[in-house]
This record gives structure tokens, sequence and C-alpha cells, in this order.
């Protein structure tokens, strides 16, 4: 898998965004996200998944604290609308692992999932999902290119 190519004026526009705006961003649409909803997540270590992640469950209604799954590989929480679950996969051998997850129910849930390291799963991320992906931007460190929906 390699990095999507950066439109010449992405890191100009609203493509860019800065940890705050970011926050904003998955906030809005953690309100109108509907379950049942998988969303994707990829992007370099420290690109910003978790914090999306963070501010998509804010937006979706969660109260407790979200953390990242790294060693438990899904976190639960609830939320008015539907239960959510963030996993990650980094620490997945490979995608055979997802069997002992209990992948196949879990995608099939009346939930919000929110998938980091979505290529480690191989075929087995459901076909209909929202992509999003992360990346740094060479010149600013302090910003993000945020890909959402239709570039898998």
């Amino acid at each position: 898998m390699h990095d999507p190519i950066v439109p010449p004026l992405a890191e100009h526009g609203h493509l860019a965004l800065t940890q705050s705006e970011l926050v904003a961003w998955g906030e809005r649409f953690g309100r109108v996200a509907l379950p049942p909803l998988v969303v994707t997540m990829s992007g370099e270590l420290g690109a910003g998944k978790t914090t999306l992640a963070q501010a998509v469950c804010r937006g979706y209604g969660v109260a407790d604290e979200v953390t990242s799954p790294t060693f438990a590989l899904v976190h639960r929480y609830d939320a008015p609308k539907s239960p959510v679950y963030h996993v990650d996969l980094y620490r997945l051998e490979s995608p055979d692992d997802l069997t002992q997850l209990g992948w196949d129910e879990l995608v099939a849930e009346e939930a919000l999932i929110l998938i980091e390291w979505p290529e480690r799963a191989g075929d087995r991320i459901p076909h209909l999902h929202v992509p999003m992906s992360l990346q740094h931007l060479p010149h600013d460190p302090d910003r993000r290119l945020l890909y959402a929906g239709g570039h898998v």
C-alpha cells in the first residue's frame, strides 16, 4: 500500500488540518454518523488516527474516555445511538487472527466500528465502509492531510 498522491493545492486547502481542526472535523462526523457504520483509519504511526477516533466517539456521544486499543485490540463504548467499537489491528500477525476476535460478528453488529490499521485485515474489511486516511505533511509538522471517503 502506498500513500495517496497529494494534490498540488492540498497543503493550502481544507484537506490539511491542524490538530484542533482535525478534532472538530471528527466530532462533526461523529454527530451525523448513523449505525451500522464501519470506518477505516489508515496512516503511519503518529498521523493522528487515535486522535480522530477519539473525536468521532465524542461527537457520537461516547461519554467515557476513549483510549487506544493497541494492546487489547478492541475497546467497546456505549453511546446513545449504538455501541462503538474502536479496533486497532497494528499488532495483528495476519488476517487469520481476526477470527479469534469474533471479527465476523463484530462487523455485522448494529454499531459504529472504527478500525485503525485496516490494511492488516486484508480482504476481511467489509466492502461497504468509509475509508479515512491521514498523512504527515512533509513541510508542516503541525498539520495532517485528511482524505475521507471514496479514495480506496
